[in-house]
């Protein structure tokens, strides 16, 4: 059985880590680099890095960042973050990215899923997916959960499989730093109609979330930001307590 993965999330704007609730209302939660390094040494299983006020002109910057990252950790890591054409990838990759995740560009240009799958193998291409509830249907959101659009999450997430994403990473907007749990009957949904592996993201705020999002929510990874960054939970607990409910995971 494949071991259950625990991802921390360093959310960066302007070169800092920072936290939210609903994507709003950030705060400091340190240098990424240096948080990178402690994850890494502590047990995470992957690192996710979301460059969340990414334009064209900070695509360099962010390429800097992932080169002082990957000098420091010994673990897999994703970057994402105003990804939109095969040349942005090329040049993460070129500095010590190991997977890309779009979102944004992925709903306004599908092929895009299917041209870097081609170029760079499924296993390097994570499809982010925003989604909240809307009059009882969730509907996948745009621009860091900011712009709703029609989308149906379960036929979207099905089409990026068949395009040729590697990875899901469904972000419940709804539950994004409420730390009251994941949306683990989405996830559920998710995990049962793909067969590609679903990260869950949006939720987490103790130690039982997680091992419900891998027990009721069939994740194959679980996300999380400000509960690590401000260390209200601990890498080694949280695993521990996996282990101790039958969770496989890396110790």
């Amino acid at each position: 059985m494949l071991t259950k993965r625990i991802i921390p999330c360093l959310d960066i704007k302007n070169g800092r880590t920072v936290k939210g609730v609903n994507f709003v209302d950030l705060r400091d939660a340190g240098d990424p680099v240096e948080l990178a390094e402690i994850y890494s040494r502590t047990g995470a299983d992957e690192l996710v890095f979301l460059d969340i006020s990414a334009t064209e002109e900070k695509r360099k910057t962010l390429a800097e960042l992932v080169r002082k990252v990957a000098a420091k950790v010994n673990i897999p890591f994703t970057v994402g973050g105003g990804i939109s054409s095969v040349e942005d990838v090329d040049i993460l990759l070129q500095n010590g990215a190991d997977k890309v995740a779009i979102n944004s560009s992925a709903v306004k240009n599908p092929q895009l899923i299917n041209d870097l799958s081609a170029k760079f193998g499924k296993q390097c291409i994570v499809v982010a997916i925003d989604a909240r509830k809307v009059n009882n249907e969730w509907k996948v959101h745009l621009i860091g959960g900011k712009v709703p659009t029609e989308i149906n999450l379960f036929k979207w997430a099905k089409e990026v499989e068949a395009r040729g994403a590697g990875e899901i990473l469904f972000t419940s907007m709804d539950h994004d730093g409420t730390k009251a749990g994941f949306a683990n009957e989405a996830l559920a949904q998710l995990s049962q109609e793909l067969t590609i592996p679903v990260i869950a993201s949006g939720g987490a705020g103790n130690i039982e979330h997680f091992c419900e999002a891998f027990s009721e929510g069939k994740a194959d990874a679980a996300l999380a930001a400000s509960v690590f960054h401000f260390k209200e939970i601990e890498m080694k607990d949280l695993k521990q307590e996996m282990k101790n409910k039958g969770i496989e995971v890396r110790l």
